[in-house]
């Protein structure tokens, strides 16, 4: 009787215990779980975050498909907002192997002709000198035609000048055409002609001296053309080319080399010079003061040699 009273009271010992911890581990998890709600948000084994988009960029779905980004809007400094890319695409850019090359403009006679233009009237004065056989700086070489001149050196411009056919007007009302075959250094002033005796002859007498001109640049008639000569001492490996007899100035002139057409620099004694040897013999191309080129063939390294060609400047 007293073993069974002592074990039933035994039995609810047991239970209380048990209950009793159960009551401690319930409160034990509440406990934890209010420590853990209180503690800062970690990192710890959460895993990749997700991405956040950026709000520059919006992509929208076009009707075909695809996406285009929507540019990002900045303030403006008048505080609208401007967006940071164009509206629309642009083409590609072509890359220079596939840039189509510019059309070439015509020729601009003020371009070419330099001092001395076309269509243009220039005042000064004539005045006379004692013309020899015809030559002077342009060194075309002794002329049969005494009705030739000398230009001031400012319009004379490095004999741009030379060749060129001038219309000079005196006062009294008489003219006479002469070709520019020498310079007319200081104190000839711009403007100013030096005629050849001859010449001056016809507009007034050679007593005077002096006397007001007016003068222009003319075209003429001719039915001569134009020859090429080498200076004395040309050779493959130096020369200097002038061109004679054409009807209006000459503007350039080109050799042609290995690598396509060259220009050649001129001198005051109107030749211009291949100092290299560069192109000397080969094709030879003129351009005069209205753009117009002609191209020359054939013509040989023979020093002091002028050479005819078949070919003359059009007539202005």
């Amino acid at each position: 009787m007293n073993t069974s009273r002592q074990a039933a009271r035994q039995r609810r010992q047991r239970r209380r215990l048990m209950l009793g911890g159960t009551s401690a581990l319930i409160a034990a998890g509440v406990v934890a779980y209010l420590v853990m709600a209180l503690l800062p948000d970690r990192n710890v084994d959460a895993g990749p975050a997700a991405a956040t988009p950026l709000a520059s960029t919006q992509v929208k779905a076009t009707a075909a498909g695809g996406e285009r980004a929507t540019p990002a809007a900045t303030a403006s400094p008048t505080g609208s907002p401007t967006p940071t890319g164009a509206a629309t695409t642009k083409s590609a850019r072509p890359s220079p192997t596939h840039t189509p090359e510019p059309k070439q403009k015509p020729a601009t006679t003020t371009a070419q002709a330099g001092r001395i233009q076309p269509h243009t009237s220039y005042r000064g004065v004539a005045t006379a000198y004692e013309a020899a056989d015809g030559n002077g700086a342009c060194l075309f070489g002794p002329s049969p035609d005494l009705m030739i001149a000398a230009m001031n050196t400012t319009d004379y411009e490095t004999s741009r000048a030379c060749g060129a056919y001038v219309l000079v007007h005196a006062a009294n009302g008489k003219s006479i055409t002469v070709r520019i075959t020498n310079e007319c250094p200081l104190p000839c002033a711009p403007g100013q002609l030096d005629l050849s005796q001859q010449a001056f002859a016809k507009l007034a007498d050679l007593k005077v001296g002096r006397i007001p001109i007016t003068w222009s640049l003319v075209s003429p008639s001719t039915s001569n053309k134009i020859s090429i000569r080498y200076k004395t001492g040309s050779s493959r490996y130096w020369c200097g080319i002038q061109a004679i007899g054409h009807r209006n100035p000459v503007a350039s002139l080109e050799v042609r080399t290995t690598g396509g057409w060259r220009r050649l620099p001129r001198t005051s004694y109107n030749y211009f010079i291949s100092a290299d040897g560069s192109g000397c013999g080969s094709a030879i191309r003129l351009t005069d003061i209205y753009g117009e080129r002609l191209t020359i063939n054939g013509i040989a390294v023979r020093p002091n040699v002028a050479q005819p060609t078949q070919v003359q400047f059009a007539q202005h």
